[in-house]
């Protein structure tokens, strides 16, 4: 039976624009169904936190454009379980509106937080490990986050360095934080043995990461000025409109975890993706013979090594020949084809702002 004081916050508010031309404002990549199995990121996400907190305890955070998806995605969850922000103001604010609404509901809560578009194979252990941060953060003051032992030195994640072995993934301080290094600093993190990848996970006493937020971010709890009174009641629309006008758009990490005595880390040893991008797409989705495609028809490659190849179309054959390190992405009104080093990558999706490609975005 899971603890009734168990919580947990699914965020699933992004916008994805990293995985155009296949992510859209109109169904961004939380909707989408890049995994193995079929099931979109929020999809999995939830079945994810079935095994670990109550139903009844499970809230999405959405934007508010985004609630039709939500529930053709998840027909279940019950509409006072999700949480809808006007904008997309990144995970501090996200964090605060979920956390004042658990608390109002619950003042013993305590709160998984996780975001919607990661893919994490091994459910068992992540369980395992979830509940035994749960565990630890109801008997500590702690503000725990989820590090996942490294594989590789990639620069598409962040980092954790901790204080001490990684071995029987007891909770461990944080010395430091760091936002997606280059390459060599990358290999330095692995070589000594002292970081973790940065999952973005988190676990907390709802009233301790409210401390927090108080303590290290008031300019956005300035904002949230006089939640008792709105918060979870018929005036929350309207309250949320008005304060999230002015709302600082900052990450949770820069606001509150960067800067807080209280972070703890617990070493994770399961499988886990955070696929981020079309390059993390390419490493999960990467064959013994150098390329990584999913494609729905038929295909003929010759020639190619290093080729993220994704189409949806069960009527069309995709032939290839002589791409080396490419995206070819095909969708019904898209076909981008561009290498896949992620500078030039980023440059040119970029273009996708200027207005004559408005009805592409």
């Amino acid at each position: 039976m899971n603890d009734p004081h168990y919580y947990c916050v699914i965020m699933a508010g992004g916008l994805g624009t990293r995985f155009w031309p296949v992510s859209r404002e109109s169904r961004p990549k939380q909707f989408q169904t890049f995994s193995r199995s079929g099931r979109s990121f929020l999809q999995l996400a939830y079945e994810r936190a079935l095994e670990v907190v109550p139903e009844q305890n499970v809230l999405v955070v959405s934007l508010e454009r985004f609630r039709p998806l939500v529930f053709e995605d998840l027909p279940n969850l019950d509409p006072e379980n999700l949480l809808l922000e006007p904008y997309n103001r990144n995970t501090a604010s996200c964090i605060a509106f979920a956390t004042y609404y658990i608390l109002k509901r619950d003042p013993e809560a305590v709160v998984l937080v996780t975001p919607a578009d990661q893919v994490i194979e091994d459910s068992a252990q992540f369980s395992s490990t979830v509940l035994q941060g749960l565990d630890y953060a109801a008997g500590h003051d702690v503000l725990l986050t989820l590090g996942v032992l490294p594989r590789r030195a990639d620069t598409n994640f962040g980092y954790i360095q901790t204080d001490g072995p990684m071995t029987d993934g007891s909770p461990l301080k944080v010395k430091t934080f760091t936002e997606k290094p280059g390459k060599e600093l990358a290999q330095v993190f692995i070589d000594s043995g002292e970081f973790l990848w940065n999952a973005g996970i988190f676990m907390w006493k709802a009233s301790v990461i409210a401390e927090e937020l108080e303590r290290y971010a008031p300019e956005i709890t300035a904002q949230w000025n006089g939640w008792e009174q709105f918060v979870s009641t018929p005036h929350q629309k309207d309250y949320l409109q008005r304060i999230y006008a002015d709302m600082p758009r900052t990450s949770i990490d820069y606001a509150v975890m960067e800067k807080s005595q209280r972070v703890m880390a617990i070493p994770s040893f399961f499988d886990w993706n955070d696929l981020g991008n079309w390059n993390s797409l390419f490493e999960y989705f990467a064959s013994p013979d150098g390329n990584a495609v999913k494609v729905s028809g038929d295909k003929l490659l010759s020639d190619t090594k290093g080729d993220l190849i994704v189409s949806s179309h069960k009527d069309k054959l995709l032939a290839i020949k002589g791409l080396k390190d490419y995206l070819v992405i095909d969708t019904p009104d898209v076909l981008l084809i561009c290498p896949r080093e992620e500078n030039t990558l980023k440059s040119f999706i970029s273009d996708i702002s200027k207005p004559e490609f408005e009805k592409y975005k």
